[in-house]
């Protein structure tokens, strides 16, 4: 049996972390290669070796992911979430193999008083957002054989995340004061693997598979400060001391990047192609923070 190789990109970040450490079928075997290796500031670089690769598919999980600091390094932001995905999609069309492209709920202003779906408007109100729309626009208009995952709010055991920022600040404060009026659908990483995973599988195996874009997160919503107090509840439970939360409102915690205050994200469009609906955030917290604490 011949082996399919994927390339996943961003293997050292939480979705790519995950996505390596899932059980995959016997004939999978992933590229993951370092940053010095597959540099997605380089786009010459970046089709050489996916021409080179005899690829079956690549998921693209690599961003450029500090929100704020974006707002000052506007080129390295634009390079790597704007350029690196245009260039992954050129190659893998000339390659003849799927893309399948993480985006981001930052592609819209939050001011839908409802969940987006996938083809509502963009109008993303920062440098990061505007880069990752930008590359959705590459990925959409190069490679008809692709998958745009936009997902949110994601945490997972890896990397730097909000639920790793509350834990760490738990231990370190008796007062933590957290934003209550923007609301998202906070995501596991590792299920978002496990969509990856599912799609890029299906697009390399059935040829009339979905394409398209699609929104992928728990189910359920909360604001950071609900979030907030989820996690801690899991710890007082656990009997470890925790802090005093004070729900604050977004102008009393000023940022350099504007953050949409619906992140809100529908998913009957994934829910209907792929045929499972995702958990809902709840149970993926519980699980991460047990994995924590054993």
């Amino acid at each position: 049996m011949k082996q399919r190789r994927i390339l996943i990109t961003g293997g050292t970040g939480q979705v790519g972390t995950e996505l390596l450490q899932r059980q995959w079928p016997s004939d999978v075997e992933l590229v993951a290669p370092s940053r010095r290796e597959f540099d997605l500031s380089n786009c010459d670089e970046i089709e050489q070796y996916i021409s080179e690769g005899d690829f079956s598919a690549v998921v693209n999980s690599g961003a450029y992911t500090a929100v704020d600091r974006a707002e000052n390094e506007i080129l390295a932001a634009w390079k790597i979430n704007a350029l690196a995905p245009a260039a992954i999609a050129a190659a893998t069309k000339a390659c003849g193999i799927p893309i399948v492209h993480v985006s981001t709920d930052y592609v819209f202003d939050g001011a839908k008083g409802a969940p987006y779906a996938e083809e509502d408007r963009v109008a993303p109100l920062g440098v990061y957002g505007a880069s990752k729309e930008a590359g959705e626009q590459a990925v959409r208009t190069t490679n008809p054989c692709h998958i745009i995952l936009r997902t949110a709010w994601v945490f997972s055991p890896h990397g730097s995340n909000f639920v790793k920022t509350m834990l760490r600040l738990g231990n370190e404060r008796s007062l933590i004061r957290i934003v209550d009026d923007q609301r998202g659908c906070p995501t596991a990483a590792v299920d978002i693997a496990e969509a990856l995973s599912t799609v890029a599988l299906r697009l390399i195996e059935d040829k009339s598979s979905p394409v398209g874009t699609y929104n992928f997160v728990n189910a359920g919503d909360a604001t950071w400060y609900e979030l907030a107090r989820e996690i801690f509840e899991r710890r007082k439970a656990a009997r470890y001391e925790i802090p005093t939360l004070q729900a604050i409102e977004t102008r009393e915690y000023p940022t350099p990047a504007r953050r949409p205050e619906n992140s809100l994200l529908a998913t009957d469009k994934w829910s209907r192609d792929f045929g499972w609906k995702p958990r809902h955030w709840r149970l993926a917290l519980h699980e991460m923070l047990a994995f924590l604490q054993d």
